[in-house]
């Protein structure tokens, strides 16, 4: 083990995929954009298509080709372009690329000239998210234009889909406005010709608590990896975080009543107690705004963190126990020895666990381990 650690269990990974499949009974997109959700991208796109995910699905270019580059020759989706990026690689790649525009379609006509490929594409609708996608008041033109360059073969049309705003809180009318919407596109588009191979809406959240918007697909991002999409709502499936973070106990120190902590002294000690620095900081990627609030497991036992989080380090109350240095400190993982989950420290940062776990790393590594197969798995080094 080093300093300070990410510690992936892919085997987590893969269990998890393997039971939302079942659970929702269609074919299942994991996301692993943001390098996996912070769990290495390579590493989670094999586990998930070990458990038999029909797709993998991205933001950007430049993470699809990574996904080829990791030997991955299923079907990916990259949903977020720029004008500046190169669609070609993509195209050669087979990736399915993502249109909101008229003028996207016609990049990738441009592109279906230049290499005699036909580029798969997909159209995403904005059905009340109002953030990517054609507005309904542009959809109709996106369409047709989608189908007359289908008609002249310089491209496919693969997929309809859209995103939902608020699908962890179930009893949001948004939900029920944004699945009308989206059966109107798909009428649209219907009308238009177009015949795509899937039509997606449900992120994890609505695959797990809204069966009516599953269509042909479901796009699994958080729960792929074990966490909560709606936590306290969705049944009860079994899923197990897979990330651990963990570092090295670096001091130990006894100091006295009135003394304070870290930067501002947001802490006074109002008893003699002994204080653990823990190696790794807001560089890091640890929010700094769960000074006083988050806890870590040390020797089996929770303690509060201390003080405001610093670049490098934070401190951690130990109570009077002097656990030698070197001890285990682990800030979150699956919760099933007593310790925190990224729950807990989403919970501490006012703030949602997506965040918790994509923002950690710096100067951390990252190790996978299989827990199925008793072994370390093939790692992607410094995150």
């Amino acid at each position: 083990m080093t300093r300070a650690e990410i510690v992936v269990d892919v085997a987590a990974i893969r269990r998890n995929v393997a039971v939302l499949r079942r659970f929702v009974k269609v074919p299942v997109m994991v996301v692993v954009k943001a390098d996996g959700y912070g769990h290495g991208l390579a590493a989670s796109a094999r586990a998930a298509r070990e458990a038999g995910a029909e797709w993998l699905g991205v933001a950007s270019c430049q993470e699809a080709l990574a996904v080829r580059e990791a030997g991955d020759t299923g079907r990916v989706l990259a949903w977020l372009t720029v004008p500046s990026d190169d669609l070609t690689p993509l195209v050669r790649q087979g990736v399915d690329v993502t249109a909101y525009t008229v003028a996207d379609l016609h990049r990738l006509a441009e592109v279906a000239r230049e290499t005699d490929l036909r580029p798969r594409v997909q159209l995403k609708v904005d059905t009340g998210l109002s953030r990517g996608g054609a507005t309904m008041a542009d959809w109709p033109d996106v369409c047709r234009a989608a189908r007359e360059l289908e008609l002249a073969g310089l491209l496919k049309v693969t997929g309809v889909w859209s995103h939902f705003s608020s699908s962890e809180v179930p009893d949001d009318p948004a939900n029920e406005e944004q699945e009308k919407v989206f059966r109107e596109a798909l009428d649209i588009a219907a009308e238009a010709g177009l015949r795509p191979e899937v039509r997606h809406l449900a992120n994890s959240a609505a695959a797990l608590l809204r069966p009516s918007s599953r269509f042909d697909l479901v796009r699994v991002g958080i729960a792929s990896y074990g966490l909560d999409p709606a936590p306290g709502l969705t049944p009860e499936l079994g899923l197990v975080p897979a990330m651990t973070v963990r570092a090295d106990l670096a001091l130990v120190k006894e100091v006295g009543a009135g003394a304070s902590v870290s930067y501002n002294h947001t802490w006074t000690a109002d008893r003699p107690t002994t204080l653990g620095l823990v190696p790794v900081g807001y560089a890091e990627g640890v929010l700094r705004s769960v000074g006083n609030r988050a806890e870590v497991l040390v020797d089996g036992v929770r303690r509060p963190v201390r003080g405001t989080i610093c670049m490098d380090q934070f401190v951690v109350d130990l109570g009077g126990d002097h656990p030698v240095t070197g001890t285990d400190v682990v800030l979150w993982g699956p919760g099933t020895a007593g310790e925190p989950t990224a729950h807990d420290w989403a919970a501490a940062g006012e703030t949602i666990c997506y965040e918790i776990v994509t923002r950690i790393g710096g100067r951390m590594t990252r190790r996978h381990v299989d827990s199925d197969r008793s072994t370390t798995a093939g790692g992607e080094g410094q995150k």
